[in-house]
């Protein structure tokens, strides 16, 4: 499964300090999730859906939504 942060950033012009401050999510962990070094847990999807104000099956790619 792979997320789709990164691209939901660069489309809308965010920087990881802005998804940061509209998430409440630590910066550190929006990088490590953007540069595939940590999956995010379903509370960290479901906050990052509501700042990014998408559906959170928007966040990832699989063949199973």
């Amino acid at each position: 499964m792979k997320i789709l942060l990164q691209e939901h950033m660069y489309s809308k012009n965010l920087t990881v300090r802005q998804v940061a401050l509209a998430t409440k999510i630590p910066k550190s962990t929006i990088s490590n999730i953007c540069n595939g070094n940590r999956i995010p847990r379903m509370d960290t999807m479901e906050q990052l859906a509501k700042g990014l104000k998408i559906k959170i099956t928007d966040l990832f790619e699989s063949p199973y939504k």
